[in-house]
């Protein structure tokens, strides 16, 4: 790939690593590298996860994240960041294969016929990454909806207990009482029906397919600026050595990995912060029983309505701090684990420059 970064494209160029697309990778190397990968980065990002879920259901929007961080570790003991982690990790790796396959499916085919429509490169790249995000989001949450509902109503069991949490609005927010994933599964499945399973799916689906469509657009774009803010300083300051070479700057494999991490934290903060309110929404529809509406649980409406009673439109954006640096972790380092995984899992990895 090139990048230009000045008005004479011909002499001052990016010249970056070329893309590794479908047809190049070894499916089962590919597959295999990733649901090993990506459950440690799901590991290292738990306890964020679950601080945020915590504050989301919380009946007091005054509570902060290092209160509510201080009172788990407290009363609960370590091992309690990590309640649910089980379920999360089994349901990762069907969710995540399905995220990978459908991304990377979408990007080389609608990138291939933007290209052949005549698009410049730049714009059928953001097209490609935008609508392979959108198809990914939405193939995953088949298979994440059921075990995002039951990782955060164990998430959250626990949260009120001997009323030290409920003091501080932490409450234990479901009625059942779950000693597994295995038991959770099968108390929300013979309450609910697998419909009690799927609650909020919707909301899931406007949540996350919106959100990584914008983020793998963004990504695009922001990789771009980034690369050519870079470009225009080494030009401007090139004293006659370094990676530049005839016009071209060469870039090595430790500044290519940063850039990549900046632009996907970049894109992973914005994206937080237009989709807060609808995840807030979303955690509280799969966890809270919902009493007023009996079994059926919770109503997108009467949701919104608690919400605002409880403190006002500024509740939807409960948990934005961790879901802030959540996302912006996760989208550095799911980017730049990704982008290794896909030169791992190359079938000739020789043929890349």
């Amino acid at each position: 790939m090139n990048l230009s970064t000045a008005e004479e494209e011909s002499e001052q160029e990016i010249h970056l690593p070329a893309d590794v697309d479908w047809q190049m990778l070894d499916k089962s190397k590919f597959f295999f590298l990733g649901a090993a990968l990506f459950s440690g980065v799901s590991a290292m990002l738990y306890p964020i996860v679950l601080l945020k879920t915590r504050q989301q259901v919380a009946s007091q929007s005054q509570v902060s994240c290092i209160k509510v961080g201080y009172t788990i570790v407290r009363h609960e003991g370590l091992k309690a960041l990590y309640r649910g982690f089980g379920t999360s990790l089994m349901g990762t790796i069907p969710a995540r294969a399905l995220y990978m396959g459908a991304l990377e499916v979408t990007k080389s085919n609608v990138g291939t016929a933007t290209i052949s429509l005549g698009l410049p490169e730049a714009t059928a790249s953001t097209i490609a990454n935008a609508a392979a995000g959108l198809s990914a989001a939405m193939a995953a949450q088949l298979v994440w909806t059921p075990v995002d509902v039951v990782s955060q109503r164990l998430m959250v069991q626990g949260g009120g207990a001997a009323g030290r949490g409920a003091r501080l609005g932490v409450p234990d927010a479901s009625n059942c009482k779950y000693i597994n994933g295995v038991d959770a599964f099968r108390k929300i499945l013979r309450t609910d029906g697998l419909r009690g399973l799927y609650r909020g799916f919707g909301i899931s689906i406007l949540t996350y397919a919106p959100s990584n469509a914008v983020w793998w657009a963004s990504y695009s774009v922001t990789q771009r600026l980034v690369w050519g803010g870079l470009g225009s300083y080494k030009f401007k300051n090139y004293d006659g050595s370094g990676d530049i070479a005839n016009g071209v700057i060469k870039p090595d494999g430790k500044t290519v990995m940063l850039v990549q991490g900046v632009s996907a934290a970049m894109a992973g903060g914005v994206s937080a912060l237009i989709t807060t309110p609808l995840d807030t929404i979303k955690t509280r529809l799969q966890v809270l029983d919902g009493e007023e509406n009996r079994r059926r649980g919770p109503t997108i409406g009467q949701t919104i309505r608690n919400l605002v009673r409880e403190g006002g439109w500024t509740a939807c954006y409960r948990g934005l701090g961790p879901r802030w640096v959540s996302m912006s972790m996760s989208a550095t380092t799911m980017i730049t684990t990704y982008e290794f995984l896909k030169r791992l899992s190359t079938k000739n990895p020789d043929v890349l420059p």
